[in-house]
């Protein structure tokens, strides 16, 4: 049986590359279109907060989310951001 050793640097650079965070940009943006699209509307401001971004830990990450104060409570209620996955 052949053993398989994992090039840790390799996996860490691929997963920081340009290129990757350009690709989990470009999905993050269909996902923040989704949810602005299906978020409800009672004053906008809910939906209006609503960002996409990519932050990189020890890899790049792209996120969606919103940071007024009342996000929380309306994804409890409603799931748009999961909705908006897909």
């Amino acid at each position: 049986m052949a053993k398989t050793k994992l090039n840790r640097a390799g996996v860490k650079a691929m997963l920081n590359a340009p290129d990757v965070a350009a690709m989990l940009a470009a999905e993050a943006d269909q996902v923040l279109a989704r949810a602005q699209a299906g978020a409800p509307v009672r004053t906008g401001e809910y939906r209006d907060s609503l960002r996409a971004w990519v932050d990189h830990t020890d890899r790049a990450v792209a996120r969606v989310g919103s940071d007024v104060d009342h996000a929380l409570a309306v994804e409890a209620e409603t799931g748009n951001l999961v909705r908006a996955l897909g």
